[in-house]
């Protein structure tokens, strides 16, 4: 085969070194990179490329090109790695690139990545590490079903591609690493606020929204009764009945405080309050059934049940950076979120799971019953209270204290 104008994969490898400059996402930049491959006649089939990120669930993401279809991208869990090539603590993470030719009789199928290019069509196989300048490695498998496979050429070029996209990859990397721990410990929406620069202490604005504000009942006097460990399993089994109602419903969760937790359900601009509070009663639903049937081991053959109180309220809250000039909090303040932790306080007199403000059941009065008038510690007036028609109602001579 003639081999290619040097010039023409020194384009690509100047684009990659310019940070791949107009793929603004990341699978745009794989898929421009093999549409400029293809180009100049490399006979790719299928390309893989894997890269590690920071996440509390998952090893990274995997990104698969095959030709004539759109980019696909897949998380990696961790401990799935363990057969597949440049593992981490593989000896091929510090070897050079690794041409695997599958046509050949007696090649040892022991991935099941390389297995899938072989089902695929696929007769040979570039598998490349990308290293970045910290030491880590990802990796990239390059794939071609032409009979015979690839040329001396093509891997030359192909190989000549690694090193510029293992820094494109690392820049990637990185970005998707800060938006994962943002998004991980001060929710998707602040993160995407933070990555866009609001970070100024004092950076704040109103919003109007719906607040969820939830606790476990008797989390005290159960952490005196079960292991440090098992409290801590607890918690985590506990959160994960109400996270999922609340993303899947449009809310933001904000905070955890120990066994509280502080969410929100925006109301922009174009949004309908009513059906954005009828979402968060939505949710509320849903966590009050996933918690009701969370239970935790106590002595012998011993059980609790756990229960919790939650209150919902519709309100202006300040959103934004709040803290120390070098420990800033995203969350929400004000009244609002004030009036919301009274409410909830109350469930536990009453003896009631949810709560809501008047406020908040004037945008869904078909599904709330009026409990009457409470007097609430710092509000100057009582207030109105409304709960589930299917919950216990308060007994007639509940003495109510303020709540605190």
């Amino acid at each position: 085969m003639p081999g290619r104008e040097n010039q023409t994969i020194k384009s690509t490898i100047d684009w990659l070194l310019s940070g791949a400059r107009s793929a603004f996402i990341s699978q745009a930049v794989l898929a421009e990179l093999c549409e400029r491959l293809t180009a100049i006649g490399i006979p790719l089939s299928h390309v893989d490329v894997f890269v590690r990120t920071l996440h509390p669930d998952r090893e990274g993401r995997r990104f698969e090109w095959t030709l004539g279809r759109e980019i696909t991208i897949s998380l990696v869990p961790f401990d799935a790695l363990a057969a597949e090539p440049f593992a981490e603590n593989s000896p091929q993470a510090n070897i050079p690139p690794a041409h695997l030719r599958l046509h050949e009789p007696g090649f040892p199928l022991d991935s099941p990545v390389i297995r899938k290019f072989l089902t695929a069509g696929a007769t040979d196989i570039l598998a490349t590490p990308l290293v970045s300048t910290s030491g880590e490695v990802h990796s990239a498998i390059w794939a071609t079903d032409r009979p015979g496979g690839f040329a001396t050429c093509d891997i030359a070029d192909l190989t000549s591609v690694v090193a510029p996209l293992a820094r494109v990859a690392e820049v990637r990397a990185l970005r998707q690493t800060a938006i994962n721990l943002l998004d991980t410990y001060v929710g998707n929406h602040a993160g995407g606020r933070i990555l866009a620069g609001q970070i100024r202490r004092g950076h704040v604005e109103s919003i109007n929204a719906a607040i969820w504000l939830s606790d476990m009942r008797g989390f005290t006097t159960l952490s005196d009764r079960i292991a440090p460990r098992a409290m801590i399993d607890l918690l985590n089994r506990y959160f994960d009945c109400q996270e999922p109602a609340i993303l899947r419903y449009g809310g933001e969760i904000l905070k955890f405080m120990g066994d509280g937790l502080l969410a929100m359900f925006p109301i922009h601009g174009d949004s309908d309050p009513a059906q954005v509070c009828s979402g968060a009663l939505a949710a509320a639903r849903e966590a009050r059934a996933s918690v009701a049937s969370l239970r935790v081991p106590l002595d012998g053959s011993e059980t609790q049940q756990i229960r919790f109180g939650l209150a919902l309220h519709l309100g202006q809250v300040l959103y934004g950076n709040i803290g120390g000039k070098n420990r800033l909090d995203f969350t929400c303040i004000g009244p609002a979120v004030n009036l919301a932790a009274r409410v909830e306080k109350l469930a536990s007199s009453l003896g009631r799971v949810i709560l809501t403000s008047t406020e908040f059941a004037e945008k869904c009065p078909a599904d709330l019953v009026p409990l009457g008038e409470f007097p609430l510690r710092g509000v100057a007036a009582p207030q109105k209270i409304f709960g589930l028609p299917d919950e216990t109602s308060p007994s007639p001579d509940l003495t109510i204290r303020l709540a605190d």
